[in-house]
């Protein structure tokens, strides 16, 4: 037997740096093979690796049985003497995934809220699951990064998401689940061929083995090999985005245009990836080149597909996410001690007292709330000598059109006394004041 839990420990060591080092290992415990067998060897190595352990079993609502599973996971971390959280969630279909992706961002999304900064996601993805991920890229035409198949280690939620068994093929894992009696339930799914990962994984892969050889180890070392040109690539697209924008979200036109086009696309893949976002498919990276790239300035013409908005702006392409994650609350709502969230992706506001310059203490005792743009706002604000039209100091300060409409506007009554954390009216405003604060705001320029 090639796989023991020092196979795992060494591994896990490998992956450590001075830097990135947890103190706790969240198991994704499905109750499958895989990952019962990762659960078993972590909790027998608990006195060697010394990290605490927490097992999340997700349901997806999708499988008659899956209460049976829930009590199975259960009882296996009872077992094992490790904490246990279940998840039970909706998967949502209606953005046009197919199933297995939509329950696959379903199931990530979930686990994201059980790991905090020093936590490590252990999933027991495995080197039958690499080669299968290969082939399944190569049939959707990715490029390497796809290719490349399951990363072994990459930061995820506050933490880090790592793949410890990506290197043991599933035949070792049975071999060890046997000898030592452990027991696992089987995902009825595993079976329907409808699904092209179970197609490659009894149909495809087994006719490629009858050729002969490790077919299975083969497509993993390809996958890797694809890793290490992806990585290259990543260098390349880094340097091309210094070169041409000061954020991964906003890139210069004109420097863009003079890369490239293999090295434009490069770098818009890279920049995607690096705002955390679902990646554009070939179609969508030739819209953005051929159709907003060279569209009129006053066009506003806007690139976009599940989860993201690709937009342009005085000269600059604008990487933004989308599906409602930019929205506003409802008008009226009270600032006060509190903070006050103002919706996914809009961050909150806040107010510090005893700042240099801010809000008078009796607009504060006023009363605050907050009001979005209806058009015709006017203020005069401190450090200027009039009265301004909201929509014109929004222009000259270069605030992007998508955002102006979901500025916060305070309000004391009904006076006009701050535009979000941009200006003060002079008329409310006092040294030293009330300063407002807008934590988390997405980027307005």
């Amino acid at each position: 037997m090639s796989f023991d839990p020092r196979h795992l420990l060494a591994r896990l060591d490998e992956l450590e740096t001075d830097t990135n080092r947890p103190s706790r290992y969240v198991i994704a415990l499905s109750g499958g093979l895989d990952s019962t067998v990762l659960a078993h060897a972590l909790a027998e190595t608990r006195n060697v690796h010394g990290k605490r352990l927490l097992a999340v079993h997700v349901d997806h609502g999708l499988q008659p049985d899956a209460s049976g599973w829930n009590q199975h996971c259960r009882e296996l971390a009872d077992s094992l003497g490790v904490d246990y959280v279940f998840e039970s969630i909706v998967v949502d279909t209606s953005g046009g995934r197919g199933l297995e992706a939509a329950a696959r961002e379903a199931r990530y999304a979930a686990l994201k809220g059980h790991v905090g900064h020093d936590d490590w996601l252990l999933s027991a993805h495995h080197l039958n699951d690499q080669a299968e991920t290969l082939l399944l890229n190569l049939m959707r035409g990715s490029g390497p990064a796809g290719i490349a198949g399951i990363g072994v280690l990459n930061p995820f939620a506050s933490g880090w998401l790592a793949r410890p068994l990506i290197d043991v093929p599933r035949q070792d894992l049975e071999t060890y689940a046997a000898t030592a009696g452990l027991e696992w339930v089987e995902d009825p799914s595993n079976e329907d061929r409808r699904f092209d990962r179970k197609f490659l994984r009894h149909d495809v892969l087994p006719l490629l083995g009858q050729r002969g050889g490790d077919v299975v180890g083969r497509l993993a070392r390809s996958a890797e090999l694809a890793g290490e040109a992806a990585v290259l690539l990543d260098d390349l697209a880094d340097g091309d985005l210094r070169d041409v924008g000061d954020r991964h979200d906003r890139i210069d036109i004109s420097g863009l245009q003079a890369l490239s086009e293999p090295r434009q696309r490069n770098l818009l893949r890279h920049a995607v990836r690096r705002a955390g976002l679902p990646p554009p498919s070939a179609v969508q990276l030739t819209a953005i080149l051929e159709q907003l790239v060279p569209a009129r300035e006053d066009a506003r013409p806007v690139v976009a597909w599940p989860g993201v908005e690709v937009r342009r702006y005085r000269g600059r392409l604008y990487i933004l996410a989308a599906d409602g994650a930019l929205t506003k609350p409802a008008e009226g709502e009270v600032l006060g001690e509190e903070s006050l969230c103002l919706g996914p992706g809009m961050g909150e506001l806040s107010l510090s007292s005893d700042a240099p310059l801010g809000l008078s203490q009796a607009v504060i005792e006023r009363g605050l709330t907050v009001h979005y743009r209806r058009g015709g706002e006017e203020i005069k604000p401190v450090g200027q000598c009039h009265t301004r039209k909201i929509k014109k100091l929004l222009q000259e300060e270069g605030v992007v059109p998508w955002m102006r409409e979901r500025l916060p506007l305070l309000y004391a009554g009904d006076q006009l006394v701050a535009v979000g954390d941009l200006w003060i009216a002079a008329a409310a405003a006092s040294e030293p004041g009330t300063a407002v604060r807008w934590s988390g705001r997405p980027a307005l320029h």
